[in-house]
């Protein structure tokens, strides 16, 4: 196959930041993708109907001239939430998720949740109105190791939770595991999972071998070879539990290569001809549209984009190793294999 059209495809997970950072990364989403979720984990948080307004009114101005990208608002859960504003906000049409970050698993989440009681009428009016919850699936005691964290989130808090209010749609974000794929597979209608391009990609030994590697470090961190061979089984099967959620996720260079360098991997500019290598590998092209453009819409109850997107097979192509901003460069991901479907529209 030299030429692939699909419907134009939605990232499911997306980190804009703010200010200078989001007015340089926001175009290398706007290019290619309809629509996006945005993370709410800003400083200080989006946590209310009013923020998220104000935010979404900041991405709009950071886009091109011309581009017709939505930005999906989400709210960040705290322990102070209040039940009528996440109300508000999405008879609004505002808001189409909340999210879930246990306090301290990644990058500004020191406002999460550490009680769960404290925000069960949160999830509960969340169920009655159909408003999904996406959800980072890691633990954060001290004593659970890292590369565990996924798995034991799934035991201890999601599967409770969802025992105690079954009628909340929730999203598994970036999956890393099998076990987290296998649960998202399990969990009928209610239940859905986000996979990133770079877990599809990388396992741990592009961190970690030959030298530490900052620009392949992300929460949650990459894990063994067998999960990641779990997660591209899941993402090329057509299966309706997953779909594209890059958590592509900007930081300046000088943040990431430090002695506490920051969890992230930018892959908004190059996802698409990423994936399209990864599918192919499979021999799974056929299913990239499922994923990447039409499983996330059926989830949050939405049409597919009208536009096609049309990717062609030829000599590798190349991408900008970094996308300059007044603050510094980002580095964009590198997959380590050459590329050769290009997106042509």
């Amino acid at each position: 196959m030299q030429k692939l059209t699909l419907r134009r495809p939605d990232d499911w997970h997306l980190h804009l930041r703010d200010g200078a950072m989001m007015r340089a990364v926001a175009p290398e989403t706007a290019r290619h993708f309809g629509r996006a979720i945005i993370m709410p984990n800003l400083v200080p948080p989006v946590v209310t109907r009013d923020d998220a307004a104000a935010y979404q009114a900041r991405i709009m101005d950071a886009l091109p001239d011309g581009s017709d990208f939505q930005p999906l608002m989400t709210l960040y859960l705290t322990e102070q939430t209040d039940p009528a504003d996440v109300k508000r906000a999405k008879d609004e049409g505002l808001i189409h998720a909340v999210k879930l970050y246990p306090a301290g698993a990644t990058t500004n989440s020191a406002s999460g949740v550490t009680d769960f009681d404290k925000v069960r009428a949160t999830l509960e009016t969340m169920a009655e109105i159909g408003l999904p919850l996406c959800v980072h699936g890691e633990v954060v005691d001290s004593d659970v190791d890292i590369f565990d964290r996924e798995a034991v989130f799934i035991d201890r808090v999601l599967d409770p939770l969802r025992k105690s209010v079954p009628d909340l749609r929730v999203i598994m974000e970036h999956i890393t595991t099998k076990q987290g794929a296998d649960y998202a597979r399990s969990g009928g209608d209610n239940l859905a999972a986000t996979i990133t391009t770079h877990h599809l990609v990388i396992n741990r030994n592009a961190i970690l071998v030959g030298g530490i590697k900052p620009h392949y470090y992300c929460l949650p961190v990459a894990k063994r070879e067998e999960h990641r061979l779990a997660l591209r089984a899941a993402a090329t099967s057509g299966d309706r539990s997953f779909f594209l959620g890059t958590d592509s996720a900007p930081h300046i260079d000088p943040l990431k290569e430090n002695a506490c360098g920051c969890a992230g991997c930018f892959t908004a500019t190059n996802t698409m001809s990423i994936l399209a290598e990864v599918f192919e590998q499979e021999n799974a092209l056929d299913k990239l549209e499922g994923f990447a453009s039409l499983n996330g819409p059926a989830f949050y109850g939405l049409a597919p984009n009208d536009a096609q997107m049309v990717l062609t097979k030829g000599d590798p192509v190349t991408y900008p190793a970094k996308i300059e901003t007044p603050d510094g460069d980002v580095t964009v991901f590198d997959p380590m294999m050459p590329l050769h479907w290009t997106v042509q529209t």
